[in-house]
Order: structure tokens, then sequence, then C-alpha cells
């Protein structure tokens, strides 16, 4: 089957190296569906990513919204709700990082400045978020008219030279990602407890 698509690898591999250049190590990925070819073509760009900076990839920071806002949402919550949440996040399309949007701000963090956002498509979706969303451009139209040309040869007779036409992505930066915070100094603070009688004494870190 002759097929058109972007370089979905490469895609994943930018966002990801994005997320490392701004200082974030704790960064997970929700991914579309665990079979179809463009998302674990992504995951893999993000894991060759993480190697190649070396650091190990953690399981728990790969989770699956199959391209839906919903349950891109639910996967967000659940990646907060970990003991050590991530810093930063690679959504594999934007409308799935609009759900990872709405679940950060119901737990009253910020984008960029709690947590860093990078999309995928470069939809008119991620130009009208708040912040505007760093993602991955798709060459959606290119895609369509070269699948068209390579339609219309062939039904003049012509085979084409491959079986898969890949067109090149890249990534456009805007103002969901920054650099990593740098966690604050740990203090000791004494607490006495109870008024009247022997306290216990407590230390917050």
């Amino acid at each position: 089957v002759v097929s058109v698509g972007a370089a979905n690898w490469h895609g994943g591999v930018t966002a990801t190296e994005h997320l490392l250049s701004l200082g974030h190590e704790r960064v997970a990925v929700i991914a579309g569906y665990r079979r179809k070819m463009c998302s674990t073509a992504r995951v893999a760009g993000y894991r060759s990513a993480l190697a190649a900076a070396g650091l190990r990839h953690r399981p728990e920071y790969l989770r699956y919204g199959n391209f839906d806002e919903s349950a891109a949402h639910r996967r967000m919550l659940e990646l907060l709700d970990l003991p050590e949440p991530p810093t930063a996040v690679f959504v594999c399309s934007d409308r799935m990082a609009l759900g990872a949007y709405r679940a950060l701000a119901e737990r009253g963090l910020s984008v960029p400045d709690d947590v860093s956002v990078v999309g995928f498509d470069d939809l008119p979706e991620a130009h009208w978020a708040s912040p505007a969303l760093t993602t991955v451009r798709q060459p959606l139209a290119e895609m369509a008219a070269t699948a068209l040309r390579l339609l219309v040869r062939m039904m003049a007779g012509e085979q084409p030279e491959g079986t898969r036409t890949e067109l090149s992505t890249r990534l456009v930066v805007r103002a969901s990602t920054a650099p990593r915070r740098p966690a604050p100094p740990s203090r000791g603070v004494e607490r006495i407890e109870g008024v009247g009688r022997v306290g216990r004494v407590g230390r917050i870190e």
C-alpha cells in the first residue's frame, strides 16, 4: 500500500530534545493509540532522545490518550498523581494537549511555569491556546497534495518509486515551554505542637 506521512520519529526526537535543552529531566509522554504507526514512531523518537541524553525511560511516564482530549485529560491527572510528577510533557497531538492544559489548570498548575507542554500537529488550536502551544508542525496540506499527485500518476499507469513517502516535521516554539525552575532550597523549620503539655517537635522540609 502506497502511503504519505510525516516524519513522526524525527518529530518525537525534536520535541523531546527541546524539553531536555530547557533542563527538564522528568519528561513524560501522552501518546495516541498503542498500535498506530504514527503514535509508536513518535514514542520511539521520545525514547531515543532520552537515551541520547543519558536518561532512562521511566515506564510510568508513558500514557496513552488515544488522540482524545478527554482521555488525555485523565492521563495528565494520573501523571500529576505520581510520587515524582513530570516537569514537562510531550503530548502527541495538539487536541490532546488541550486536555492536558485542562488537567493542569484544575490542579492549580501553570503552563509553562510549573509544567512545560509540547504538542504535535500545529493545528489552529495551537495558536488559540493560552499560552500558545509549542508544537511539532506536521505538513498536512503538503501531505495531501503529495498523496493526490501519487494517485494521479498511479491511475495513469506509473509505478511509484517506493511505498512510503515521508515529509519533514519541524518544531514551532511558542509560549508553553520554559526552562525548568530550580527546586526551592530545603529549610528545616521547627514547629511545636500542643499548648500546656509536652509538645511534639516536627520538622518541615
